[in-house]
């Protein structure tokens, strides 16, 4: 186990005992803030963090806030465009922690803030504030012709073993259009030895790339994918217990572990409001409805709930391999390892061997 994940698994442990809408809330009579403004840009699904923003506006009825939901790159984007929104939300942990490096984050100090644990944060400006595991899924039917991929050893074996059966109906993210997926990948590459062997198996069994786990899922659903790999466990836990056709594998060789990245721009035209707003998701309440009333897994030690890091930690073990929240992570988004990896991706997917053996020379 690595020292992060050590220190990771030490500290929860101990813990354990849609488009743009207008969120408008009746302000109580008597004497109140003044009413403030807040816009979010997310890369998260506004039905799954629902109830979060519905907690939010009964604490703090007199924010109205914007809920932008938006893809991780159109979010990373955002950021940098003439009119910023307040507080930014992404899953695409490179491209957020690359935002915060560029000095494009507020430094905040509340309790909340100083509280919060080391490995979930990075210089008080940046938060990870989920705890989601990365698994695999497939559909019922795919049982009734193969044992299911356990691990990544098993699924690499059941490519190549299988491949008239699974030609086309294999699922997985995109690392060319998706934040999260380029990132999920580039873990891989880390902790497997056999990674590019997977990317190959799946090249030749004509793996299709998607944008998002929901588009994933519903083509499983459907039966028009029988197996998804890296999807983001958030949703498919939540969605397999409304499609019995949808079994969920948490891989037991590793799992990834990815934290939503959640910061206070700089320039925030509203930044009392959205120094409100992250505090709230940090807070015992916040984390309180993560971890009973959404599929994102809470952070915060002592929380109560079906999804809490401490129950996951409880249940997968040292198998987690949380994606860690520092410097490392600015190497992910450099413009030479990122075109040097997705030409070493296309290369293994296409199945030209031999160009992929000379990387590895």
């Amino acid at each position: 186990m690595t020292a992060l994940r050590i220190s990771l698994a030490a500290t929860v442990l101990l813990a354990i005992g849609l488009a743009s809408t207008w969120l408008v809330v009746e302000r109580p009579k008597g004497s109140v803030p003044p009413p403030s403004k807040l816009v979010i840009a997310a890369a998260l699904d506004e039905a799954v963090v629902a109830p979060l923003l519905e907690a939010f506006g009964r604490a703090y009825p007199h924010i109205q806030f914007e809920y932008r939901d938006r893809s991780s790159l159109e979010v990373d984007r955002s950021v940098t465009e003439g009119n910023p929104p307040d507080v930014v939300i992404s899953s695409a942990m490179p491209w957020q922690m690359a935002q915060v490096n560029a000095g494009l984050a507020r430094r905040l100090d509340s309790e909340e803030i100083l509280n919060w644990p080391e490995w979930a944060k990075w210089r008080d400006e940046v938060f990870g504030f989920t705890f989601e595991p990365i698994v695999m899924a497939y559909h019922l039917e795919l049982s009734r012709h193969v044992l299911p991929p356990e691990t990544h050893a098993d699924l690499l074996e059941l490519l190549d073993s299988r491949q008239n059966l699974l030609r086309g109906r294999v699922v997985t993210y995109s690392p060319f259009n998706s934040g999260i997926g380029y990132t999920l990948f580039q873990q891989d590459a880390r902790y497997s030895s056999r990674f590019w062997d997977l990317v190959t198996s799946m090249g030749r069994v004509e793996t299709e790339a998607l944008e998002n786990t929901q588009r994933m899922l519903e083509g499983i659903d459907s039966g028009r994918y029988w197996l998804g790999y890296n999807l983001l466990g958030s949703y498919a836990l939540v969605y397999a217990q409304e499609h019995p056709n949808v079994i969920v594998q948490i891989p037991t060789d590793y799992s990834l572990v990815m934290m939503r990245m959640v910061f206070v721009h700089r320039d925030a035209p509203h930044p009392a409001a959205a120094t409100t707003f992250v505090n709230f998701l940090l807070s015992e309440e916040g984390q309180g409805v993560l971890a009973g009333q959404t599929p994102m897994f809470s952070i915060r030690p002592g929380i109560k709930g079906p999804y809490t890091a401490a129950r996951l930690l409880g249940q997968v073990g040292d198998r987690l391999y949380p994606i860690p929240i520092n410097a490392s992570l600015l190497a992910f988004v450099d413009p030479a390892r990122r075109e040097a990896f997705i030409e070493h991706w296309r290369q293994a997917f296409s199945g030209d061997r031999e160009a992929v053996d000379e990387r590895h020379e």
